[in-house]
């Protein structure tokens, strides 16, 4: 699998998430693979990166708005977001942005 999203001609939607961590896994691997092996089957997903050094961002992509909301609602992402919360990130921001255009090699 490339480490780089195979994404559709836009425009299409991109969730940034970056985050600074705690110390410590506290199942944060085991839970961060479920959650892509997860988002990946849900309707509109269309690909994530992930990078982690001092700082990690994962930016999922998806095919609308509503695919988003969609994914941020359910019952398994939003117990990780609360343990998110509660344990695994000392800081974090989402953003959201519509891609307009791409292009690479």
């Amino acid at each position: 699998m490339s480490l780089i999203a195979n994404t559709p001609n836009p425009p299409y939607y991109a969730v940034i998430f970056t985050s600074h961590r705690t110390e410590g896994d506290s199942g944060y691997g085991q839970m961060a693979d479920r959650m892509v092996e997860l988002a990946s089957k849900q309707p509109g997903f269309l690909g994530i990166e992930s990078a982690r050094e001092d700082v990690g961002i994962t930016v999922s992509y998806w095919s609308d708005l509503e695919s988003i909301r969609q994914w941020k609602a359910h019952a398994e992402h939003q117990q990780a977001q609360k343990l998110g919360h509660e344990k695994w990130y000392s800081s974090f921001k989402t953003r959201i942005s519509k891609v307009e255009r791409d292009y690479g090699i």
